[in-house]
C-alpha cells in the first residue's frame, strides 16, 4: 500500500519544559464534512484512531502508550480532527510514528467500529437528558438546516446505527488527500525534523516547515440552508426553561470577528458582565445565563442564552430582548469597552498557560488557514477598536436573531405569544 500523502505542516515550538513534548496534530475537515444520511461517521472514524493502526493492532496500541506513561487521543470538531500526544521526550519517536500510522493507515475493524457505535449513542442519550442541549440543538438546526454545522459532532443515532464500515473506511481514504497540520511543542531533541523525515510512516510524507500561506477567501455564509422560521419551540416536562436568543454570523478569520469577540466578553464573560448583573445579581431571574460564539471557520453561531423558572421565563425573555437590542441601538460606554478589552487580553493570557494549550492554538489556526500569530496581532489591535465599530459590527452580524424555547408546555405556550415581538 502506497503512503504518498499531501503535504504535512510541521512547526516547532521549544518551550522550556523539561522532559515534556504536547505534539498537536489537525486534519482538515470534521463533522461538518459529514455526508447527507451520515452524520456522526467523522467523529465514529476519530475515536478508531487509536484502536489500531499500520504495524499495531488496538492492544498494541494501547500497550505502547500506556507503558510509556503518555496520553495519545484524537477529538472529532466541527471544522477538522484533533490528534493529541503528550509524552516524555525519550520516547516521543516511537509515539510520533504511531500518530503517523493513524492518518496513513488507520484500521477499521468491525468488533471496534461496533463498540465505538455504542459508546457514541450513549453519549448521545445522555445528551439529549439536558433541557439546553435540546434547545440548542432546535437553535442550530433552525439557524444551520442542512448546513454544515446543523448537527452536533457526535451526529445522530438513526445515522450511525445505518453506519457501516465501508462508509468509515471512505473517509479514512480521504485522509491521504485532507491538509494536515502538526504543531510540536516542548522541550524538543536535537534533530527532530531530520529524525521525523526518517521514520516510518513520515517518510513518506512530504513535510513542511514553512509557514501556511494565508488565503483571500470568499466567505462562505451558508445563507441557503437558513429557514424563514424565527422561532422553534420544543415541549419538554423539565423543571427549568430554557431560552436561547442568536443569530449565524462570521468565520474566525473575519475582519469583524475581534469586534463581535469584544462585545461577546461584554455581554457574557465574568460577574460584571451585562447579562450576569440583569439576570443574576440584579433581579435573581436565571440559574444560569452566558454567551457562546465559538470559533468557526466557516458562519459561527452567536447567541445570548438563560436557564430559569416558569414563573420567571416571561421576563427573562423580556430582558434577552433587551439586552439584544441594546447592543443594536447604543454603543459601549468608555469604561464598558476597556473592561471587554482586559477580559479579552485575560482570556488569551488563560488559554495560553501550558504547552499543550498553545499547541491546539497553534495547529487550529493553522487548520482554519489563518496566521498562527493572530492573537498577538488581535491584542495589539484591540486598543484601537471603537465603541462605534462594535455597534456597527453588531448592526451589521447580528440582526433579526433566532429564538429557541425549551421546557414545560406551560411556559412554553406562553412565551410563544411574546415570541420576538
Amino acid at each position: 500500500m502506497s503512503h504518498k500523502m499531501t503535504p504535512l505542516n510541521i512547526s516547532f515550538d521549544p518551550r522550556d519544559t523539561p522532559g515534556i513534548i504536547v505534539a498537536k496534530m489537525w486534519i482538515r475537515d470534521g463533522s461538518r464534512a459529514d455526508p447527507t444520511s451520515q452524520k456522526g461517521v467523522h467523529q465514529l472514524l476519530g475515536s478508531l484512531l487509536t484502536r489500531g493502526c499500520g504495524p499495531y493492532d488496538h492492544i498494541q496500541v494501547s500497550d505502547l502508550v500506556e507503558g510509556c506513561g503518555a496520553g495519545l487521543r484524537c477529538d472529532t470538531y466541527e471544522d477538522g480532527l484533533l490528534i493529541s500526544l503528550k509524552c516524555n521526550d525519550k520516547d516521543c519517536l516511537k509515539l510520533f510514528s504511531i500518530m503517523g500510522w493513524m492518518i496513513a493507515e488507520p484500521h477499521i475493524e468491525k468488533d471496534q467500529l461496533s463498540l465505538e457505535k455504542s459508546l457514541t449513542i450513549q453519549n448521545i442519550k445522555r445528551q439529549r437528558e439536558s433541557p439546553f442541549f435540546i434547545a440548542f440543538n432546535e437553535w442550530r438546526k433552525l439557524v444551520y438546516g442542512n448546513g454544515p454545522y446543523g448537527h452536533d459532532s457526535l451526529g445522530i443515532i438513526e445515522d450511525i446505527k445505518k453506519i457501516h464500515r465501508r462508509e468509515v473506511a471512505n473517509i479514512g481514504d480521504l485522509f491521504t488527500q485532507k491538509k494536515k497540520f502538526l504543531v510540536i511543542s516542548g522541550q524538543l531533541p536535537t534533530g527532530l525534523k531530520e529524525s521525523l523525515s526518517h521514520l516510518e510512516p513520515f517518510n513518506s510524507m512530504i513535510l513542511q516547515t514553512k509557514s501556511i500561506d494565508i488565503e483571500n477567501r470568499v466567505i462562505k455564509r451558508i445563507n441557503e440552508n437558513q429557514t424563514l422560521d424565527s422561532i422553534v419551540l420544543k415541549r419538554e416536562e423539565t423543571s427549568q426553561v430554557i431560552l436561547i436568543l442568536g443569530k449565524m454570523t462570521i468565520p474566525h478569520s473575519h475582519v469583524d470577528d475581534i469586534a463581535l469577540r469584544l462585545l461577546s466578553c461584554h455581554l457574557g464573560s465574568g460577574m460584571s458582565s451585562v447579562l450576569f448583573k440583569k439576570l443574576r445579581e440584579d433581579r435573581g431571574m436565571a440559574y444560569e445565563v452566558g454567551v457562546y460564539f465559538p470559533i468557526r471557520e466557516l458562519a459561527s453561531p452567536f447567541f445570548i442564552h438563560a436557564s430559569t423558572t416558569i414563573d420567571k421565563s416571561l421576563i427573562t425573555l423580556d430582558i434577552l430582548k433587551e439586552c439584544w437590542n441594546t447592543f443594536l441601538s447604543q454603543p459601549m460606554t468608555t469604561k464598558e469597552i476597556n473592561l471587554a478589552r482586559a477580559k479579552f487580553r485575560g482570556n488569551i493570557a488563560h488559554n495560553s498557560q501550558s504547552i499543550a494549550q498553545r499547541a491546539e492554538r497553534k495547529v487550529h489556526l493553522q487548520g482554519l488557514k489563518m496566521n498562527e500569530c493572530h492573537d498577538k496581532e488581535m491584542l495589539k489591535k484591540i486598543d484601537s477598536i471603537s465603541s462605534k465599530e462594535i455597534l456597527e459590527a453588531a448592526r451589521k452580524h447580528l440582526k433579526r436573531p433566532c429564538l429557541s424555547l425549551c421546557g414545560p408546555s406551560e411556559a412554553i405556550t406562553k412565551l410563544e405569544r411574546i415570541g420576538l415581538n
